[in-house]
């Protein structure tokens, strides 16, 4: 009987960085990768306007709680990693999404909705690192999705609300991280999951995966 110890998991799954799989991008993981970026940069110019209305509602009543409207901002780096498991993916995905809104225009700038998207993407791709590119569960998902909140809710710290107190910081950071969670994160896999069973995804190991398990 063979048995395995911590170090020697470890070592194996740092070697999973090692396949070059990950690293090489495919021309139609390129495109792929583009499409949901564009998609996702439309959206993004829809709740620029729609989440006008909802943060006039939530901002009287706590704080911070307006951080349960960032997740449709989140949503397209984790949407894109699940969907090509490619290192870099969620950061390429989340910085064209930013890229497009930042073209047409928002009340932001261009520079800082890029940087926004940049930070963003890193959030969730440094989750999928972090399971060394081999997990693309509903809680890594979920983590990824909150990544993302969290490294976008501390730079709209810095940016947006320098100055706040612990209360508003608090309760901002919890808010946020809870939308990118579920918006960003779970609805993200349940999509992903969705495209997939139509055969759309094929050439490619998330949709290969849910065809198998069909």
């Amino acid at each position: 009987m063979s048995t395995s110890t911590p170090t020697s998991v470890a070592t194996s799954e740092a070697k999973g960085l090692r396949r070059p799989e990950i690293w090489r991008w495919r021309i139609v993981d390129i495109v792929v990768a583009s499409v949901i970026g564009v998609a996702a940069g439309l959206i993004f110019l829809a709740w620029n306007v729609g989440y006008l209305g909802p943060a006039a509602l939530l901002e009287p009543l706590l704080p911070g709680v307006q951080g349960l409207l960032d997740g449709p901002w989140l949503f397209a780096g984790v949407l894109g990693g699940l969907i090509i498991r490619k290192a870099g993916a969620a950061i390429y995905t989340e910085v064209l999404a930013a890229v497009v809104s930042a073209l047409v225009g928002n009340q932001w700038g261009g520079f800082l909705t890029i940087e926004a998207g940049l930070v963003q993407g890193l959030g969730a791709e440094l989750i999928f690192l972090l399971f060394f590119y081999k997990r693309w569960s509903l809680p890594v998902a979920a983590l990824a999705g909150a990544g993302a909140a969290l490294a976008g809710g501390i730079n709209n710290l810095i940016l947006w609300y320098a100055g706040s107190g612990p209360t508003f910081t608090v309760v901002y950071l919890i808010s946020a991280v809870i939308s990118g969670a579920i918006i960003a994160g779970i609805l993200s896999w349940v999509l992903a999951r969705g495209i997939a069973a139509t055969g759309a995804l094929d050439r490619f190991g998330s949709g290969r995966e849910a065809r198998v398990r069909v």
